[in-house]
């Protein structure tokens, strides 16, 4: 199979023109981490379709995955997923400044979900979870956990903490939407990435994102010390996003 030419290519980054499930299994690459933000097939609108299949074609080139999403499409085309090997971790939730849909009879919407999966043993993937820092911390202050038990977690045993000024990060991210501001209608802020990024991407690593659109996951891998590859099925918004890319500086 003749391996695809990028569309795009510059400083560990290249964008692929086509459909994902085609050039993913060509590209012959097995990446550390694919995040990336599909069609919800939530609405009528005429790129809002689920590619059937992506999700396997996402398998063949890595066995962690960040995917973004909204409840009803996690649930419609969980099969998938489960078909393709891929187990479920953990869900992220970001949290936006305004609300989208038109619907009075529910609760206004104003966030989206991210969940996790990965394929096959839990150790032989990257899951660091970056650390923010915390106002209340009292740094260096030394406390000692005795051993007892934390409800559904169980038992745990005996240790040491000495505060270090952070905390995990937490599960929600509080960051206004980019609606007018960026090329693609669902364009995800880089500060909402950061985070997913660092977690299941090392420096120098690999990010993989089948539907790169406005091609945020790249710009913001760059800036992390990541390598990174996006597919796009509309050369219009692909044009957008690499224009948009050599406008910035380097």
């Amino acid at each position: 199979m003749t391996a695809p030419v990028p569309y795009w290519s510059r400083d560990g980054l290249a964008l692929y023109l086509g459909d994902c499930r085609e050039i993913l299994p060509a590209l012959g690459v097995q990446a550390d981490l694919v995040l990336t933000d599909p069609p919800y097939a939530d609405t009528d609108l005429a790129w809002d379709v689920w590619p059937k299949g992506w999700v396997a074609a996402a398998a063949s080139v890595s066995s962690s995955m960040w995917c973004f999403g909204s409840m009803r499409m996690f649930l419609r085309f969980g099969a998938e997923f489960e078909a393709s090997g891929w187990k479920f971790s953990q869900d992220l939730i970001w949290e936006k400044n305004t609300g989208t849909n038109p619907m009075v009879d529910r609760f206004r919407r104003i966030h989206e979900h991210a969940l996790h999966f990965y394929r096959g043993r839990w150790d032989a993937i990257r899951h660091a979870t970056p650390r923010i820092r915390h106002p209340g911390a009292r740094i260096g202050v030394m406390s000692r956990q005795r051993q007892g038990r934390a409800g559904h977690l169980g038992h745990y045993g005996p240790s040491i903490y000495v505060d270090d000024g952070t905390r995990l990060h937490n599960s929600v991210i509080h960051h206004p939407n980019m609606l007018g501001k960026g090329i693609h209608t669902t364009q995800k802020p880089a500060k909402v990435l950061q985070p997913l990024l660092m977690y299941g991407c090392p420096r120098g690593g690999l990010v993989v994102d089948p539907f790169a659109g406005s091609a945020s996951t790249l710009w913001t891998a760059m800036q992390l010390g990541r390598r990174a590859i996006g597919i796009e099925g509309s050369e219009e918004i692909l044009q957008r996003a690499v224009d948009t890319l050599e406008s910035r500086p380097w």
